[in-house]
């Protein structure tokens, strides 16, 4: 049975369990080691890990990314997660699980420049690659063996080693046949693992597998399919097309397919978007429209700066709003035509909110758009609307100002919410930034601002 050993890259075709050259036992063997291609990349707790790299005294201790105590877990490393916490996790109930962690805002600029560096690496050994998240990708390494003189798997045991060594953090390597074992098998060997499915073993493995371990089956899915009497996947497998159609409607026979390790979607480098958003969670619930308002509009300018970072607009708007007792609302509204203005986006959304704000006390609000449309198609006017053009250039110009001298140069009047003690303190704070940067200056004698 072919065999590597995962320190020295020793491989041959001879089965063994402690390296021969190396003396290592990290040593990964299967039948079909070097002959499948498709693999699954995923960085082991990669938030909590890049903190623990930057804080080596914390090497110990359990790490929990996340923010105060109304938000969720954004990770957590593995020693949190022998104390029950999870990915996700309301905060409070992270730190009851866990008192002892040490807790640290998400820094994900820094997250996604780690992970940046992790994608070219990647990108170094195939053209195949296809990013599913800041720390998650599948490659395709079809066809490079002369390229690399060494089969996919010597070649995916040599990147995770230089991940390791250059970037300070852990990957989880699956290879597989297809996408969706190759994600399975990735996951099956946490954290450093190296993990193999053949093609001929994947409906055998799959079927005492619970149904929530198939990729897009969540937990409302498993409970009807547990309603129906499936609690395994070998359950699904054994239907066939005209069953699983009768059963469970269109998307009935592929579930059934993918029951059995079946996935022919190709690994395509060119990934499309198809809904950007922004969302924040109060630090108390909040049911008051007025109060409501202001962080939707913060977020309408975030949204609207995410659009053209991908050089993309709005086609419509999704408002999010999670109640306190976790219950999930979301609304659309479609746009007249595409926009990356964030007036625009909150005169659509408004609306959906006002319809919303009944009493109920919210914890989340967030605002997406979609669909998408390319960015040149957005906000041009028509007879109907001719200032649309002005508008988008004098978004373009108060974001050059932030570009310049930061957040608080321009800050728009219904981003402040109510007068709250907070929301006044806020407002104190933006003309001393403005005279600080040197964008006002005092009038002698007066109360008032004049432009420099």
């Amino acid at each position: 049975m072919p065999a590597l050993c995962r320190d020295c890259f020793h491989h041959t075709a001879e089965d063994f369990t402690r390296c021969p050259s190396c003396g290592s036992r990290r040593v990964v063997a299967h039948p079909d080691l070097f002959r499948l291609t498709v693999a699954h990349i995923d960085c082991d707790a990669f938030y909590a890990s890049v903190e623990k790299r930057d804080r080596p005294e914390l090497a110990t201790r359990p790490v929990i990314v996340g923010g105060g105590t109304r938000g969720v877990v954004a990770a957590c490393c593995y020693i949190a997660r022998l104390s029950g916490v999870r990915s996700a996790m309301p905060m409070f109930k992270a730190r009851a699980a866990c008192p002892d962690a040490v807790v640290i805002k998400p820094d994900i600029a820094k997250y996604a420049h780690e992970g940046g560096r992790i994608r070219g690496m990647m990108e170094t050994l195939t053209p195949l690659v296809q990013p599913l998240s800041i720390d998650e990708a599948v490659l395709d390494l079809r066809g490079t063996e002369a390229l690399h003189n060494a089969p996919p798997a010597v070649v995916l045991a040599r990147l995770a080693q230089a991940v390791e060594r250059e970037v300070g953090v852990t990957v989880s390597v699956g290879l597989a046949g297809n996408r969706l074992m190759a994600k399975l098998a990735a996951e099956r060997d946490k954290p450093r693992g190296f993990a193999v499915i053949g093609p001929g073993e994947a409906a055998a493995w799959l079927a005492p597998q619970s149904v929530a371990v198939l990729p897009g089956v969540g937990p409302a899915m498993a409970k009807r399919l547990a309603g129906a009497g499936f609690v395994r996947l070998g359950q699904l497998a054994a239907l066939d097309a005209r069953a699983a159609l009768a059963r469970f409607g269109s998307d009935g026979p592929a579930l059934v397919a993918r029951a059995r390790g079946e996935d022919d979607r190709p690994v395509n480098p060119v990934r499309e978007t198809k809904s950007i958003s922004a969302e924040t969670t109060f630090d108390s619930d909040i049911s008051a429209l007025s109060a409501l308002e202001a962080p939707l509009w913060r977020l309408c300018e975030k949204l609207a700066r995410r659009l053209k970072e991908k050089g993309l607009a709005a086609g419509g708007v999704v408002l999010k709003l999670k109640a306190a007792d976790f219950a999930l609302r979301t609304r659309s509204q479609r746009l007249a035509e595409p926009s990356l203005l964030p007036e625009v986006i909150f005169a659509a959304a408004r609306p959906l909110l006002q319809k919303e704000a009944d009493g109920t006390a919210f914890r989340l609000i967030g605002i997406g758009a979609q669909p998408l449309a390319p960015a040149d198609q957005a906000d041009r006017g028509d007879l109907a609307d001719p200032d649309a053009p002005r508008r988008a250039a004098r978004w373009k110009a108060m974001e050059a100002l932030r570009a310049r001298f930061g957040e608080d140069a321009v800050i728009a009047g219904r981003g402040f919410a109510p007068k709250t003690p907070e929301v006044q303190k806020e407002g104190r704070l933006a003309k001393p930034v403005l005279e600080e940067r040197g964008l006002i200056k005092p009038k002698a004698g007066a109360g008032s601002v004049e432009e420099s």
